[in-house]
């Protein structure tokens, strides 16, 4: 268990950040390359996670001819290419761009959407949101002002069943029984009830607010506004709503109390075709892991560092399931990797202090009760949402705090003894009953 101290706000993320405000917007994408230890690094925006098998082959491709063979999976369900040549940014390009990967080159880093994606497989979700997903992205590729959103701006597509619309998005649809969308701003549980097919568009507006709201702060999400401008976007947003024939209705919908992230295994619905879902340890995969994902349909790519494969033949469902798990996917319940993640850490981020993936990797022991999350340094890059243990170095060795929303409770910190770690996180993580 955790040492009982008082809870404190979690730490927020220092001026040296990459993409902090007054150091400029530099998140990196597929046209801008971030210079790391290990070379550059290409983030690939993919709305919702999905990939058709062309994209999939051609993001192998991009990872074996230009970079270091691996593809990393991000929280956003993007992925990023590290160990690229600073040189190869031309050829990267025109490989993404044959792909249908860059639709529009100005908009390439705002295309920030994540999705639920078990939609439409398994019958749970009160809407499917792959036409909201298309729409979106369709009109953020064709709005001039779309451009002037941060590559951190983030929207969330959340079929009713509440797994996305814990992420923390900027802007978030959430499926309604009636069939409607609900618009959530940031963390507010004022939310606009629209028809399902204005979803989209009312999405878009709600980003236009955003910005007029953030020209005077130089806000870069909405939970860097000052508290009176967030509360005031929803009813600015229905001004905007009427003009352009959108009907909405105010009404109050609680946050959901944790995601129901996808469970490992085979996805049971409706359809006559069959659904895997896979977890990815600490979201690296491998040419020979990449492939395997590449032999079905449609990929998506998860917020949790997973992937779903759908258009599977129902006759290769299971023997593909044993392929997965030979290759080290997670495809069961009970896995010890179970809700471990970690950032690059050292020796690919100059940033961090520590070799978190070889560390985390060395402390994984039976499946915990919550997830954790190891940082080489106090800017938590990629970490979850919700509840969590947090693991981050320091010169003094690794804090480890148990986080809920924005508050955290630290334990005393824990010295450079790989066995006290491991030991140290298993107990705050706990394990199932």
């Amino acid at each position: 268990m955790l040492a009982a101290m008082s809870a404190s706000p979690l730490t927020p993320r220092p001026p040296g950040d990459a993409c902090a405000r007054s150091s400029g917007d530099a998140c990196p994408g597929a046209l801008r390359l971030h210079r790391a230890d290990d070379g550059a690094l290409a983030r690939i925006r993919i709305p919702g996670g999905v990939l058709t098998p062309r994209q999939v082959i051609a993001l192998g491709q991009a990872a074996e001819r230009l970079g270091d063979g691996e593809l990393h999976l991000t929280s956003r369900g993007n992925v990023q290419v590290r160990g690229l040549a600073e040189d190869c940014g031309a050829e990267l390009a025109e490989l993404l761009s044959g792909a249908g990967l860059l639709p529009s080159e100005r908009h390439e880093r705002v295309r920030n959407v994540v999705a639920s994606p078990l939609s439409g497989l398994d019958g749970v979700g009160a809407v499917d949101v792959g036409p909201w997903l298309t729409g979106l992205d369709r009109l953020l590729c064709g709005s001039d002002r779309a451009t002037a959103l941060s590559g951190r701006f983030l929207f969330a597509l959340d079929d009713g069943r509440g797994d996305v619309d814990s992420l923390g998005a900027d802007v978030t649809l959430v499926g309604h029984a009636s069939g409607d969308a609900l618009l959530r701003i940031g963390n507010g549980e004022s939310v606009l009830r629209v028809p399902a097919a204005d979803g989209p568009r009312t999405a878009l507006l709600a980003a236009e607010a955003f910005l007029d709201a953030a020209r005077e702060t130089g806000a870069w999400r909405t939970k860097d506004l000052p508290a009176e401008a967030v509360t005031a976007l929803p009813d600015d947003v229905a001004r905007r709503l009427g003009p352009a024939g959108i009907t909405c209705v105010t009404e109050v919908l609680p946050h959901p109390p944790e995601a129901r992230t996808p469970a490992p295994g085979r996805v049971t619905g409706p359809g006559h075709e069959a659904a895997l879902s896979v977890g990815v340890p600490l979201g690296r995969l491998g040419p020979g892991q990449w492939r395997l994902l590449s032999g079905a349909g449609e990929l998506r790519l998860t917020p949790w560092r997973g992937a779903v494969l759908t258009g599977v033949p129902p006759a290769r469902a299971d023997g593909l399931l044993a392929e997965l798990s030979a290759a080290g996917f997670v495809t069961g319940t009970g896995s010890p990797w179970t809700g471990v993640g970690a950032c690059i850490g050292s020796p690919g981020c100059a940033k961090s202090l520590a070799d978190v993936r070889a560390e985390a990797g060395a402390a994984v022991g039976p499946a915990g009760r919550l997830p954790v999350y190891w940082s080489g340094c106090e800017r938590r890059c990629g970490h979850p949402h919700g509840e969590w243990i947090d693991v981050v170095a320091t010169p003094a060795g690794h804090r480890i705090s148990h986080v809920r929303g924005d508050r955290s409770t630290e334990a005393a910190t824990v010295r450079d003894d790989p066995a006290a770690l491991a030991a140290a996180v298993a107990a705050a993580r706990g394990t199932h009953t």
